[in-house]
């Protein structure tokens, strides 16, 4: 950084020669040491500017020791223009450059070429208001030195990937993709009958139309489609029609020419194209207004689009899967949805169950998202109590699948002693346990059994709990004891759920691990 502060790359080793760059010199992969294998990163184009020699080149060496070709500046007026820009995936620039430029100079230049490209910024004077800054300004993210090496790649192996997944450009079936249909957890008679037209449908160039309520795995259904189809080495492109207004939907879909309207300053793609020869995903569907629904339907009929500002049209080979949580037939009643675009869209109709309509399958899918959550954590799957099972499988879930497993992944941060027990699910749902419990006049699915003392007691307890919206104090008030007891038996009863018999000694030392 020169007179704006010294190089600094927090816990950077190695050996070899460093190589230098003069001002306004670039540094490519031509005069750099190679990497001797080729990590996941090999073939990613990394942009950087610093004006600190030292530094450019301690950076530029741990970027390529993860296969990333990179190319160094010292000032924001080498930002290549056009094409030349476009081949990176991540530019990484200090604030303070040479020739009195700075990081949000590149990072204009950026913004105003290649919006896609993300631009990570780099300052040695850290604080929330920079990093604001930077962030409102287009900035992907904002990095205070000294420069952890370790941070710095997760950053850009981060950046990288969204961009890719904001482009969609999609490699050939991965292994998620492969397993998409594996994802998809049910055995009850409801999901049988969603894979057996999976089965039949997927071959075919049909376009499909996926019913179903928030949460209930449309775009999973989507995937499988895609998976199983001849088109599955090809792109699987998604797009939430819901989450963007008219004008920037229509950019997305059938993109635009250069200066079609004000901030196009480059011709871009729509994703119609970036889909070719695979499968484009229009999730809510139903949201699109009628000048959209004019235009997909010509799609759909001709097999063609025009970018938005373009006089031609350009032939599209694509397999249209789309899904709304709306009762179309009711919207095209009400006027609101055009007849003939719902009839292009329906050629084959697929409608996924909510949860509450599938409760055999919760027992399955409990498991499953336990598995994924805890690979993702990386930490041991837990233990679950039967009564999670119990009150889960008494829940009316209004978000379904996606509501099951943000329930369990915030149990599995609770629990204590690696068990998921009832007081670690949410209020709402021991609420509704409590209201069915109340109901019935018994004790849920359990209410024909024989049960002990002990059971008895902690079904009251749960029960009083659930009443108080799982205020521990409260509770034990209402219960008459006080919440050293109530915590004492809490702890007790996840040593037991593993086996284990706690002592006084013990038990006093959990005691704030428990008082929750």
């Amino acid at each position: 950084m020169g007179q704006h502060g010294t190089a600094c790359l927090s816990g950077t080793t190695g050996s070899g020669a460093t190589h230098l760059v003069r001002r306004g010199q670039r540094m490519s992969d031509a005069t750099s040491d190679k990497p001797s294998a080729e990590p996941a990163g090999a073939g990613a184009h990394i942009l950087l500017f610093e004006d600190d020699d030292t530094l450019a080149s301690l950076l530029a060496r741990v970027l390529r020791t993860e296969g990333y070709h990179v190319d160094v500046h010292d000032n924001a007026n080498e930002v290549p223009a056009g094409a030349r820009l476009a081949k990176y995936d991540v530019v990484l620039s200090d604030i303070h450059l040479a020739d009195e430029t700075s990081g949000h100079d590149v990072l204009k230049r950026v913004r105003e070429a290649a919006p896609q490209t993300p631009v990570i910024l780099m300052t040695a004077y850290a604080d929330i208001e920079g990093a604001m800054s930077a962030v409102g300004e287009g900035a992907y993210d904002y990095l205070a030195k000294p420069i952890e090496p370790t941070e710095l790649k997760r950053m850009v192996g981060e950046a990288i990937a969204r961009r890719k997944l904001a482009q969609s450009e999609v490699a050939p079936p991965t292994k998620a993709d492969a397993q998409a249909v594996a994802q998809i957890v049910g055995t009850t008679p409801a999901m049988l009958t969603v894979y057996k037209t999976v089965a039949h449908v997927a071959p075919t160039t049909a376009t499909v139309l996926i019913v179903g309520e928030s949460g209930t795995g449309k775009e999973l259904v989507a995937r499988a489609i895609h998976a199983k189809s001849p088109r599955a080495t090809k792109p699987f492109v998604a797009i939430n029609c819901g989450a963007l207004p008219e004008s920037i939907l229509e950019s997305e879909l059938f993109g635009h020419e250069r200066g079609s309207f004000t901030g196009a300053s480059a011709q871009k793609r729509g994703l119609f194209e970036e889909a070719r020869g695979g499968t484009l995903f229009l999730d809510e569907i139903g949201e699109i207004g009628p000048k959209m629904q004019v235009q997909l339907l010509r799609v759909l009929q001709e097999g063609e689009i025009r970018r938005v500002g373009a006089a031609e049209t350009i032939k599209v080979d694509v397999r249209v899967v789309a899904a709304t949580n709306r009762d179309l037939k009711a919207e095209v009643a009400a006027g609101r949805f055009r007849e003939d675009l719902l009839f292009r869209l329906q050629v084959v109709t697929v409608n996924v169950p909510p949860l509450r309509e599938r409760r055999g399958d919760i027992p399955l899918l409990i498991k499953h998202f336990i598995a994924r959550h805890a690979d993702r954590l990386g930490r041991p799957a837990p233990r679950v109590a039967p009564e999670v099972y119990e009150m889960l499988e008494g829940y009316e879930f209004p978000g379904n699948v996606r509501e099951l497993s943000h329930i369990l992944e915030r149990a599995m941060l609770l629990a204590r002693e690696g068990v998921i027990t009832a007081s670690d699910l949410p209020p709402e749902v021991a609420r509704s346990f409590g209201a069915h419990v109340a109901a019935t006049g018994g004790s849920g699915t359990l209410a024909d059994d024989w049960p002990t003392l002990q059971v008895l007691e902690r079904r009251y307890i749960d029960r009083v709990l659930s009443r108080t919206g799982g205020n521990k104090t409260r509770a034990a008030e209402v219960l008459g004891i006080d919440r050293r007891t109530l915590n004492r038996m809490f702890a007790r009863e996840r040593a037991a759920a593993t086996g284990r018999q706690l002592t006084d000694e013990e038990l006093d030392a959990m005691e704030h691990e428990t008082d929750e």
